[in-house]
């Protein structure tokens, strides 16, 4: 149920029966024709760019043709009255009976009311986190985890089939320096003195891994050389810092549907096949990079090395992907990584990078472009900082990984659900203050508790309705009779609610979460000020004396609880049935 997919359905009907008139040639294009909310609410109910859109291919003037369809349109029930404005937009109201079939149609659909079949099962892969497994996730990687988490579902919503993915990055040298701080820690358990030099990983959190290790092998890597224990504990330690990452996801409420180990491309020819691959189609060759514009570093020199032309496919300059010795560059396993996701047949790729990467993001793109011949898009949303405040002040925490904040301090702080909410209340490249006290005071101020308050205030009218003696089970509320519902207020509550199928098609088509965040709070407030108009005009109270205007009442707002769920649902967020 999209009533603005309905209406320009209708305003394309109108078009074909001014063409089958006559009036209007045959074979113009039409997707470009739009039906969205005006910018002034006072204008109308909704606005179309027809006339605008088709006014040069049709060699009329836009307003002759707005005039048109607008006796087109107002024919129809839906519509009260049809506006030319300006050079030719058309603004439209429609008849309250319209908005007021909103709330059943919520309470029919449920949850999965706005729910849309847009990506018409289209596979895709949104790859987030992808941490290097050296310790506990921080604050950044929490950012990204929830913007990747709410993506994903975002993209189920809107219709496609999606994957979450970790990428773990166990292939390089970061590895081996955490299995070299991890044998410190095993020696210290040992009753050992130790002393972490630079370069290393001092954090407390690797003392229960050290510890874990001497139980498995006790004594027997003590005082022998690195290449006895490294490959074993690099090993060990990746895995126990994987199980650490996999919790500290898990009380944050995030589950990946597949993990992609780095190393397994390594060694099992999975990164020659895809540089053949790109050599085939004449895109690996010899050469010599110009040097790095502006002032050049002491250390450059100019030599040949095995580059990728990724000039062809948008990037600004080559990429090497093997060194002067033969060694793979950094590129060359992320070229092998995302080959592979190409070839398991996804119709596109998402990867979340932290705003440290924002210059790969060229360079990848050239890459799957060339390994799916331009079939496969890849969309690289870049997550900007986020910095940590409470009252104002920057705020330290028990920085317990030794040199950051981590997720799990975070979420013990202020819990799971606000933590989401918080991260997504910003657009994922614009940086993010966090106050812990703002997060958790409640007060409008405050968009976490002002959505979570709007729920729980229905919720709270339902349970004094059902003391009362009303019914308000769903399948009494969708029998209610809401033609009674024609307040101003009422009915702007009733158009809010019709957004949201709308909202969910845009943003999930631009990639943006943080737009359901933003109109979940928007709901919020159209409903509060309902409820507190209430306080001065009885008649607009949800419970009323009588038991059938009551559930004409309820269901609006039960409606509003639904997509209030729904759309919480999307961000991965618990609505609450009451405050505390």
């Amino acid at each position: 149920m999209n009533l603005f997919t309905d209406i320009r359905a209708l305003v394309l009907q109108a078009i074909e029966a001014l063409q089958a008139e006559g009036a209007l040639p045959e074979g113009l294009a039409t997707a470009a024709v739009t039906v969205e909310p005006p910018r002034d609410p006072l204008h109308g109910d909704m606005a179309t760019n027809a006339a605008m859109v088709l006014a040069k291919p049709a060699k009329a003037k836009p307003r002759d043709i707005a005039e048109a369809l607008a006796a087109k349109i107002a024919a129809d029930d839906r519509v009260d009255h049809a506006e030319v404005a300006g050079p030719g937009f058309l603004n439209l109201r429609l008849a309250p009976s319209v908005w007021q079939a909103l709330p059943q149609g919520v309470l029919a659909a449920g949850t999965d009311f706005g729910r849309s079949q847009m990506g018409q099962g289209a596979k895709v892969n949104v790859e987030y986190v992808s941490a290097n497994p050296t310790g506990p996730l921080h604050v950044g990687h929490t950012r990204g985890a929830v913007f990747g988490d709410a993506l994903a579902s975002l993209l189920d919503f809107a219709g496609y089939d999606v994957t979450r993915e970790y990428y773990i990055n166990d292939g390089g040298a970061q590895v081996d320096v955490l299995a070299r701080s991890v044998y410190l820690r095993y020696l210290e358990a040992q009753g050992h003195e130790v002393e972490f030099a630079d370069g290393t990983y001092p954090g407390d959190y690797l003392i229960p891994v050290g510890e874990k290790l001497k139980e498995q092998v006790g004594d027997r890597y003590v005082g022998q050389p690195e290449e006895v224990w490294l490959e074993e504990v690099r090993n060990f330690a990746t895995d126990e810092m994987m199980a650490l990452i996999r919790e500290d996801l898990k009380m944050l409420g995030v589950e990946m549907d597949q993990f992609f180990s780095e190393k397994s491309l390594y060694g099992t020819g999975r990164i020659e096949a895809a540089i053949e691959s790109l050599d085939a189609k004449g895109l690996i060759y010899r050469g010599v990079l110009e040097p790095p514009k502006g002032k050049k570093p002491e250390d450059w020199e100019p030599r040949e090395q095995t580059l990728f032309k990724s000039t062809e496919h948008g990037d600004d300059v080559d990429r090497p992907i093997m060194k002067s010795d033969g060694a793979w560059t950094y590129f060359a396993p992320d070229i092998a990584y995302h080959y592979d996701k190409v070839s398991r047949g996804y119709d596109q790729l998402i990867d979340v990078f932290g705003a440290d990467h924002g210059g790969y993001v060229k360079r990848m793109k050239a890459a799957v472009s060339a390994l799916s011949d331009g079939k496969t898009p890849l969309d690289i949303k870049l997550i900007q900082l986020v910095k940590l405040y409470k009252n104002g002040e920057p705020f330290k925490m028990s920085k317990r990984a030794g040199t950051f904040v981590t997720l799990r301090d975070v979420v013990e702080e202020v819990g799971p659900d606000v933590t989401r909410f918080v991260m997504l209340t910003r657009k994922n490249d614009a940086s993010l203050d966090f106050d812990f006290a703002k997060a958790v005071e409640q007060s409008k101020e405050n968009p976490v508790f002002y959505v979570q308050y709007a729920h729980a205030r229905i919720c709270s009218v339902m349970r004094k309705a059902t003391e009362a003696g009303v019914d308000v089970s769903d399948a009494a509320l969708a029998g209610a009779d809401v033609s009674v519902l024609s307040h101003e207020a009422e009915l702007g509550l009733m158009k809010k609610l019709a957004e949201w199928p709308r909202l969910v098609e845009i943003a999930a088509k631009g990639h943006e979460p943080h737009k359901v965040a933003i109109w979940l709070n928007e709901l919020a407030s159209d409903l509060h000020a309902l409820w507190n108009k209430g306080h001065d005009e009885p008649a607009l109270r949800f419970l009323q004396d009588d038991a059938a205007l009551s559930q004409s009442k309820i269901a609006l707002a039960r409606a509003v609880a639904v997509v209030i769920s729904a759309g919480l649902g999307i961000l991965g967020v618990t609505p609450v049935e009451e405050m505390r």
